[in-house]
């Protein structure tokens, strides 16, 4: 298989389904998008999480490996986007949390699938554990002067992680009629994050294109070199340096936006920034995996 073929075959089913979310907000067809993210946040994407741990074939070292690099990443982005943010004398409470946290589940779970298998997606998984619970913790901290903890304890992505890590470090098989179950509702996951991602992108309006474009190029920047940099420093090889490189490069996640519209945390602004950057991430993700994959 030629590589534009590898490409074709890993990014049209992602732009597809994101195309569909696109085509349900332009026809104006209902869509309960809270529904929809309840669903995939609190059901689809912990038994994705427990299925892809419990069938993983990967030593656990190197998904601690892929742990490691996502804790650092993270740091690396966090201390670079608050000096920008500074330079720029922009607030950080309002934009740290754009340029710190990629949608490393949405769009970062199902382009690892495609481009590296499942394999690539339970190591994809390990890194989007780490910023879905960091930006859980954290964002709200910046964005509110209430306490995250409420919200951690009640998120069951945090508990399928946790499980999913004992089990797999445990070595433990589950029964088959719960393997069929977290199989068939892991199913859901993927395909509704796309098309729940391409309905709110299509909703998103530009206030402000020059911040916009230049904050998500920054997004971009920032998470494309910390990725490579803490490849390289973690001597990180293969699958894993590839992983690490494509989630830390993602654009800024969705849900960023919908923490700065509850916060009222410039939300037109983080809007642009989420829209932005993923525009320019759809123009530069066959690049970025052309260079990988070949």
């Amino acid at each position: 298989m030629g590589l534009f073929e590898q490409l074709a075959g890993v990014l049209l089913p992602v732009f597809a389904l994101a195309g569909i979310g696109v085509a349900w907000r332009g026809l104006q067809v209902p869509f309960d998008r809270e529904f929809v993210t309840r669903l995939v946040m609190n059901v689809g994407t912990p038994c994705l999480i427990l299925d892809t741990l419990l069938h993983l074939n990967l030593p656990l070292a190197e998904f601690s490996q892929v742990l490691l690099a996502a804790v650092v990443v993270l740091v690396l982005v966090s201390v670079s986007a608050l000096v920008v943010l500074r330079v720029l004398r922009l607030p950080v409470r309002s934009f740290v949390s754009p340029l710190v946290f990629g949608n490393t589940g949405n769009t970062g779970l199902p382009v690892c699938l495609f481009a590296f298998g499942q394999d690539g997606l339970g190591l994809a998984i390990g890194f989007y554990i780490v910023g879905s619970s960091a930006q859980f913790i954290f964002a709200p901290l910046f964005q509110s002067d209430k306490p995250a903890w409420r919200t951690l304890v009640t998120t069951p992505v945090i508990y399928a992680a946790v499980v999913g890590i004992g089990l797999m470090s445990a070595d433990v098989t589950a029964p088959g009629w719960i393997e069929r179950l977290l199989s068939l509702v892991a199913g859901l996951a993927i395909p509704l994050m796309m098309i729940a991602m391409g309905y709110s992108l299509a909703g998103f309006r530009v206030t402000r294109l020059p911040r916009a474009l230049g904050l998500g190029v920054v997004r971009l920047l920032l998470g494309f070199t910390a990725g490579v940099v803490v490849s390289s420093l973690l001597g990180l090889e293969g699958m894993l340096r590839n992983v690490v490189i494509v989630q830390s490069a993602m654009p800024a996640a969705v849900f960023n936006y919908l923490l700065a519209a509850r916060y009222n945390r410039h939300p037109e602004d983080v809007a642009g920034i989420v829209l932005m950057s993923s525009v320019i991430a759809a123009v530069a993700l066959p690049f970025l995996l052309g260079w990988l994959l070949s």
